[in-house]
């Protein structure tokens, strides 16, 4: 039989089953890490970050990030065995990140995956990671069932979703612009804080207070879309002036005022669209979700209108593999077959 014929035989026997071995890659940024899940539970949970090493230069080198993936990722597949206390004979799919992201760094994770699975006769599923970060609540919230509404916030993307099912997702709201880990990111620079930004400006908010007036964008309008980079422009035209007139300028203020707008937009269109789609049940997915601004008001007004907020763990909400062999286990259940040795990265899914 041809490897696609075995790997197919072997998921198919897989679908009404929750005891098997799911072992995740992910590399599709700058984070490396690998996981081991079993239904809904992670056995095993590997991250190696490149904070570090990408902070000198205010934000992720791609050719940095792929050669630093391709320096751990055989260690971390064995770390992440080693914490389960299993070997590779007790694998039984291999799950792996082949977009969106950085496409050198997707392809150290999807060659990795294809040559893994090709030599243990496993099947390989390939994981959209925006599905991933969804999945995510699902490993914290057993009792967690289709439909809800998600507020995805992940790198580039700023979306509200209606989530069906793993395949059927509605887009219900997006950005038309910037998204709003981009906003942050480059506000940060703007003022003086070192990447990451998002953490440095919610960091920095708490000693600040909201007395810069800014805009929001489509104040008063229906649709439930999101535009930053009038919210960008405005801070960055806020700093220029006050450069050009030689007048200093209070950072935490900068912070806490940006902070303010860029969070309590997400807050109020994401619970018009639980309203709106009447889901009654909203969840938080991406790096954004680690935000405490927009976690303590989305559980504020939530429990004010009585609705069900699930907010995943912080490091739940950052790029993680756990994230990824949910999201394998989910699309099993709902019959995705396995990809064949032609699976190839795709930067922009």
């Amino acid at each position: 039989m041809e490897y696609f014929d075995i790997a197919k035989a072997k998921l198919d026997k897989l679908r009404n089953r929750d005891d098997y071995y799911i072992l995740a890659i992910e590399s599709s940024c700058d984070e490396t890490a690998v996981s081991i899940i079993r239904g809904r539970a992670i056995i095993s949970n590997i991250i190696a970050t490149q904070i570090e090493i990408h902070k000198r230069f205010g934000g992720v080198v791609p050719e940095i990030a792929s050669r630093n993936h391709i320096l751990v990722i055989d260690n971390l597949v064995l770390e992440a065995l080693s914490k389960a206390n299993l070997t590779f004979d007790n694998i039984d799919v291999v799950a792996v990140t082949y977009g969106a992201g950085l496409l050198g760094a997707l392809l150290v994770g999807v060659s990795y995956a294809k040559a893994l699975a090709y030599s243990l006769e496993l099947p390989l599923v390939a994981i959209d990671h925006i599905k991933g970060h969804i999945c995510a609540n699902f490993l914290v919230y057993k009792d967690l069932e289709f439909p809800f509404v998600c507020l995805l916030v992940s790198g580039g993307h700023t979306e509200i979703l209606k989530v069906n099912s793993y395949h059927n997702m509605e887009v219900l709201g997006t950005t038309r612009d910037d998204a709003a880990g981009e906003a942050f990111d480059k506000v940060a620079r703007v003022i003086g804080l070192p990447y990451p930004g998002g953490p440095e400006i919610e960091k920095t908010a708490k000693n600040g207070q909201n007395n810069i007036k800014l805009p929001r964008a489509f104040k008063g309008e229906k649709h439930l879309d999101f535009s930053y980079s009038g919210l960008k422009t405005a801070v960055i035209n806020y700093v220029h002036n006050l450069q050009a007139k030689g007048l200093e300028y209070n950072v935490a203020d900068i912070a806490c005022s940006f902070q303010t707008e860029a969070v309590g937009v997400l807050i109020t269109n994401a619970l018009k669209a639980v309203k709106k789609s009447k889901a009654n049940i909203l969840v938080v997915a991406g790096g954004v979700g680690a935000n405490e601004a927009l976690r303590e008001g989305l559980l504020e007004q939530g429990k004010q209108l009585n609705l069900q907020i699930k907010l995943p763990p912080k490091a739940l909400c950052t790029d993680n593999a756990a994230m990824i062999g949910e999201a394998c286990y989910m699309a099993i259940k709902e019959g995705i077959l396995p990809a064949d040795l032609s699976l190839d990265a795709d930067c922009s899914l």
